[in-house]
């Protein structure tokens, strides 16, 4: 008959795992209540470092249409009780038809008492903090304060978190705070509570089923088996669902829009499999992965939890989906420091190899957080408002709320939440709206954007549109209007 685990306090007595007496007194003050406010202080600074990291790069306007402009509309729709639209991908484009992300409903009272895309900067920058809490908790019960903020610490500054901070707004910041609350509970034998947890993750994005399906099988396999086989037939079975029914239903072409693109050579099932391998920048996001745990987290089989989402991505043909750019890391971070608190929770770890793989851990983290995005806030440009920035802003000034409007994409994102944007380099990311904007901005050292014939007539020593007049030329940045009615120019 298979055995689940046994209490975190049980394996502390046999294995001694809490260390020595002062460090064990630690971890009994800790689970009386004593430890939360470090807890929640930690939770407070990243809070406000992560607030002032994607804040301020909004106000510089570094943030874009694609994605923080996308996800304004979304949330938009949803306060105005309509589906969730996103002019920016295309008139009236249900994103339900893009990605599966339902959870997002839950910002629309937010946004419908601040009505501005700082709101979902905000609400990420919280949803990510919380996230350190019941790690922290966690770790102080089984190791004491010490241990705890070495894994908060390490946890909050971690690149995979920060990614996500740094890069405007996306649905997986629900997925921190559910992730970290299932893993932790599932390694501390909670199933009940890891179950609950992991369920609403499939209402966040349509591959996070594989990670709920993960969730069940460590369940199956260490706790309760029907349940666990329950849950992850579960997941299994919404990924599919939302992959092959309902975004196929809502998008305008009818199909998952993130299929691999078809070939006119199939590979074979050998090459398809070295391919998950190769290039080597996928073995380096594995590394990087475990490495800010002082790679304690491969010694927990909690990490296996991070193996679906890994997978998925190594197999795509997409390079985005390989490296550490972007936000696709987030979702692993609270598994893998899950899984290194479980390892010495359960015993895996002996007492003189804690401390030298902690300080491994948060080398680790010292080094990422000069190569990735934390180090933005001690740059020059976070802080200071350019005259480029200057000129933007009293630009974008004078168009009007409630305006249709084609905009670059760094500018799109200022205008989402007032008025009706599209970008002015729709292809191939969008479908081109059906009658022409009443205003067009654009800015010429804007590289986020995809060559585009709009672009190249605005980039001319005499810059124009047929059909508009120049409002303002300043610091690169073109903003016109409209002067005649007709239908959409041809350069869109």
């Amino acid at each position: 008959m298979h055995t689940p685990n046994p209490p975190v306090g049980t394996l502390q007595r046999r294995t001694g795992a809490g260390g020595d007496g002062s460090a064990g007194r630690e971890g009994a003050k800790s689970a009386a209540g004593r430890f939360p406010k470090p807890a929640l202080l930690v939770a407070g600074g990243f809070f406000l470092v992560y607030l002032l990291l994607s804040t301020r790069r909004h106000a510089v306007n570094l943030t874009t249409g694609y994605d923080l402009g996308i996800f304004t509309q979304i949330v938009q729709s949803y306060s105005e009780l309509t589906a969730p639209y996103s002019s920016l991908k295309g008139p009236l484009y249900n994103t339900l038809g893009d990605h599966f992300h339902p959870i997002l409903v839950l910002l629309a009272p937010v946004f419908r008492i601040f009505p501005s895309s700082y709101t979902l900067l905000v609400c990420q920058a919280a949803l990510a903090a919380i996230s350190v809490i019941p790690l922290m908790s966690w770790a102080a019960e089984i190791r004491g304060r010490k241990f705890a903020l070495w894994a908060g610490i390490s946890y909050g500054a971690s690149w995979g978190i920060a990614e996500l901070i740094f890069f405007d707004f996306h649905e997986v910041a629900f997925a921190v705070p559910l992730t970290m609350m299932s893993v932790c509970m599932a390694g501390r034998g909670k199933w009940r509570a890891a179950v609950l947890w992991a369920i609403p993750l499939t209402l966040v994005k349509e591959d996070l089923g594989l990670t709920v399906a993960a969730i069940g099988a460590y369940v199956a396999w260490k706790g309760p088996r029907t349940t666990g086989i329950l849950l992850a037939v579960f997941g299994v079975a919404a990924t599919a669902v939302e992959m092959l029914v309902v975004l196929p239903h809502f998008n305008p072409v009818g199909q998952f829009a993130y299929w691999p693109p078809q070939t006119g050579e199939e590979a074979g099932l050998l090459a398809q499999a070295a391919g998950v391998f190769w290039p080597p920048v996928k073995w380096l996001t594995a590394l990087l992965v475990v490495a800010p745990t002082g790679f304690l987290a491969v010694r927990s089989p909690l990490v296996l939890i991070a193996v679906p989402t890994l997978a998925w991505r190594f197999a795509s043909a997409n390079p985005y989906y390989w490296g550490t750019e972007f936000h696709y890391s987030a979702v692993l971070m609270p598994i893998v420091f899950a899984a290194a608190v479980h390892a010495v929770a359960t015993g895996r770890v002996p007492s003189r190899r804690l401390l030298p793989a902690c300080l491994v851990g948060a080398s680790v983290t010292a080094v990422t957080v000069f190569t990735h995005p934390l180090h933005e806030l001690a740059m020059p440009r976070t802080w200071s408002e350019s005259s480029h920035v200057r000129a933007a802003d009293e630009l974008l000034a004078k168009i009007p709320d409630g305006a249709t409007v084609a905009s670059s994409n760094r500018l799109a994102a200022q205008l989402a939440s007032r008025t009706t944007v599209t970008e002015v380099c729709l292809f191939p990311r969008a479908f081109p709206p059906k009658e022409a904007p009443e205003w067009v901005i654009y800015d010429t050292a804007d590289v986020s954007d995809p060559e585009c014939a709009t672009g190249r007539a605005l980039e001319t020593s005499s810059p124009g549109l047929p059909g508009y007049r120049v409002i303002g030329n300043r610091e690169g940045i073109l903003l016109l209007h409209r002067s005649s009615g007709g239908s959409t120019p041809s350069l869109w």
